[in-house]
């Protein structure tokens, strides 16, 4: 009987760090479509070589800022502090945790009725996030340097298996 209650503890510990994973993931790619959003569409950035040609031309393209590698790797560096404007759900039937923004981005408190907000969870949150960031930052800037669709899905459960589970969980799109 303890090695039944001690396998389920541990089936129950490892479904809680794949729910925390799986909404970092979820929240981190929340974040950084809402920041690159926010960016003028027509603000570019030059990318390229700066030297010259022998012809005398230069290989010089402008890009759209939002969406450049230089953009998303400086958003990467500090979108996990977003985390503590989360906080956790308990499916009440399944008892799967996800994470919402309880914190508008502008500043004003949402409903989380049935939710939880304390810093433990923001910091649990924080450092799935960092830990993702860190591990995906390839990934992260291939799906979100272009005009890709469903990238929470394509990136956290397709690519990572983050959210193997995420048929479970409510798409918000």
């Amino acid at each position: 009987l303890a090695m039944a209650l001690a396998a389920l503890r541990g089936g129950a510990g490892a479904r809680r760090s794949q729910d925390l994973h799986c909404g970092a993931c979820r929240a981190l790619v929340d974040e950084l479509e809402w920041e690159i959003a926010q960016v003028d569409p027509r603000k570019t950035i030059q990318m390229g070589s700066f030297r010259i040609n022998p012809d005398g031309s230069q290989s010089v393209v402008e890009v759209p800022y939002a969406r450049s590698e230089a953009h998303l790797t400086e958003l990467l560096e500090r979108v996990c502090e977003k985390m503590k404007e989360y906080g956790e759900k308990v499916d009440p039937w399944g008892g799967r945790k996800s994470y919402v923004r309880v914190i508008s981005h502008d500043g004003t408190k949402m409903d989380l009725s049935g939710g939880k907000i304390d810093g433990d969870v923001a910091s649990s949150l924080k450092f799935a996030c960092e830990s993702i960031a860190e591990e995906y930052e390839d990934e992260l800037i291939e799906f979100l340097g272009g005009e890709a669709d469903n990238v929470k899905d394509r990136l956290c459960s397709k690519r990572t298996d983050l959210c193997d589970h995420a048929l479970h969980i409510p798409h918000d799109e």
